[in-house]
């Protein structure tokens, strides 16, 4: 993610966000993580890309996987290392160019900030740093098009239909989807889908 806008925003509101998102354990989104779960090997290789705050990493960690952690931010990467002490990688998405080295990549909510023209590019880079078999989960927020929130963070915005294709496209296998509704940092109230699946 190099959108510059989109970063200033993470760099200015890092602290308050992980206030708001990531102090307290998220149940709201235990059934997405129960199910990618399932699919992971006892103390296997997570990938958090786009791990912002760091509350999902250490939630991975301390069940016994072994993490790593990426996100654009400094911001965020920092106040991972300072809350949770997790280390993080500040890297742009496009720079994962692992192979066949992780058994789950956690990808919640983080590709959304992807160009659309790029989406299929990424999911084939997250495909190649997946072992056989190894499980992704892939939250993003329903829609159409691209377009900026209020605070100016870039958005690109599919259908269901659309992720299950491009998914599919890319070397995937959808084991489930569960949909919902939810406020963000913006502060709108916005459905979305977590799809999870294996390569």
């Amino acid at each position: 993610m190099s959108d510059k806008e989109t970063m200033a925003v993470y760099a200015k509101a890092a602290e308050d966000y992980a206030k708001g998102f990531a102090r307290s354990k998220d149940t709201f989104h235990e059934p997405d993580y129960q199910a990618f779960a399932a699919g992971l090997p006892e103390g296997g290789a997570v990938l958090d890309l786009g791990c912002g705050p760091g509350h999902w990493a250490a939630r991975f960690r301390d069940d016994g996987y072994r993490v790593a952690a990426v996100d654009a931010s400094p911001e965020m990467a920092a106040y991972a290392q300072d809350t949770y002490g997790i280390e993080v990688s500040v890297a742009g998405f496009e720079e994962i160019e692992a192979e066949a080295a992780f058994d789950g990549i956690w990808a919640f909510f983080s590709l959304l900030h992807v160009p659309r023209a790029d989406f299929p590019g990424h999911l084939a880079l997250l495909r190649s740093a997946l072992k056989p078999g190894g499980m992704l989960s892939l939250g993003m927020k329903l829609g159409a098009g691209e377009r900026r929130d209020h605070l100016g963070r870039f958005y690109a915005y599919y259908s269901e239909a659309e992720l299950r294709g491009m998914l599919k496209n890319a070397g995937f296998t959808v084991l489930s989807a569960r949909r919902g509704n939810g406020k963000g940092l913006a502060g709108a109230e916005e459905t979305f889908v977590v799809l999870t699946g294996h390569a």
